[in-house]
């Protein structure tokens, strides 16, 4: 007889590192779409802190933007009207993709996706293609702007400025690091020399406040044990993977990928996990934690876990933000995973 939610003993568990999704173009467009971790949530169900007005200040504009573009028809602007273009400019936690993923419901045909999907998607589809896919809709969202990459930022730029000028309303957000705050309140006034041509276009919209989920910024939690991660993912749903065997496979996979390589799979279980050996492994096992966090698809850590997954040199240099967002969101994972194990 079958054993109820189980696999069959001679069965061993799916491994991430045997799959090879093919993407077609259409559902690579299909997911730029306000992540899971939102799906219930509008400009209705923001609590804006009355400490920091700003944040009710800023949920007032962007419903106000809101309406603009749609009663603009979309990219049909009059000839000296500008379609709007809003940066959320704050720190950690003050729930500024909770607002973005808002005002992209709130206006309807909107894209939504990170500044790394974005990039992946050029990849993938090249530029031009994207441009005309992308300039089909009312608003393009982009979530995490970055700025440690001067050619991927160069990139979006001109990216934002075709958009734009094909009368797309364009909304973005991005993070400093809370330890950062002092290097130029935030990361508006960078943000705006990146863009350089399009600065003028845009409105900023502060959001003050303390980080509302008061998470720690390093998460240093120690692993499980590798015959406990196995043992957890006899279930269904359920992939397990050497680390290091995963990481290798990361790199014959395009990041635009990563998502579909997750169809269907509830459970990530990891053994041999240590510390990442380069920079690129390092950026590639980041795409892949975001793509895992906007599924909610808890994670189990075995090895040593979280413990100096990135290097110290890692986490002082020019992507420290991109490492310090998988961390916490990688402990957040592992904390859901944790659960399973008994």
């Amino acid at each position: 007889m079958p054993v109820p939610q189980s696999r069959a003993v001679d069965a061993p568990p799916a491994a991430l590192a045997d799959r090879r999704p093919h993407v077609p173009t259409d559902r690579l467009l299909a997911e730029l779409v306000p992540p899971r971790h939102f799906a219930d949530e509008s400009f209705a169900t923001y609590r804006p802190d009355p400490a920091h007005p700003s944040q009710q200040e800023a949920v007032a504009r962007l419903m106000e933007v809101a309406t603009q573009i749609r009663d603009g028809s979309g990219r049909r602007w009059r000839r000296k009207a500008a379609a709007p273009a809003v940066y959320l400019d704050g720190g950690f936690g003050v729930g500024k993709t909770h607002l973005l993923t808002s005002l992209a419901r709130a206006v309807g045909d909107a894209a939504y996706g990170t500044f790394v999907e974005y990039t992946n998607l050029v990849g993938a589809l090249g530029f031009l293609p994207t441009v005309e896919a992308l300039a089909t809709r009312r608003l393009v969202c982009i979530d995490e702007f970055e700025l440690d990459d001067p050619g991927d930022t160069v990139l979006m730029s001109r990216l934002l400025r075709e958009l734009a000028d094909r009368g797309v309303a364009l909304a973005a957000t991005s993070n400093t690091l809370p330890d950062a705050l002092g290097e130029g309140r935030f990361a508006a006034d960078d943000f705006l020399r990146e863009i350089q041509a399009l600065a003028a276009r845009f409105e900023v919209l502060r959001v003050d406040g303390d980080d509302y989920r008061h998470r720690s910024l390093v998460t240093d939690a120690s692993g499980l044990r590798d015959a406990d991660v196995r043992a957890a993912a006899g279930r269904p749903g359920a992939t397990l993977d050497d680390f290091d065997a995963l990481l290798a496979h990361l790199a014959t996979v395009h990041p635009s990928r990563y998502g579909a390589l997750l169809d269907g799979v509830t459970l990530v279980a990891l053994t041999g996990v240590g510390p990442v050996p380069t920079q690129d492994v390092a950026l590639r096992l980041v795409v892949l934690v975001d793509r895992l966090y906007d599924r909610d698809v808890p994670v189990l850590l075995g090895g040593s876990g979280e413990h100096d997954l990135f290097s110290a040199d890692m986490l002082a240099g020019g992507y420290r933000k991109k490492y310090y967002r998988a961390l916490s969101r990688l402990g957040s994972l592992a904390a859901d995973g944790a659960t399973l194990v008994k």
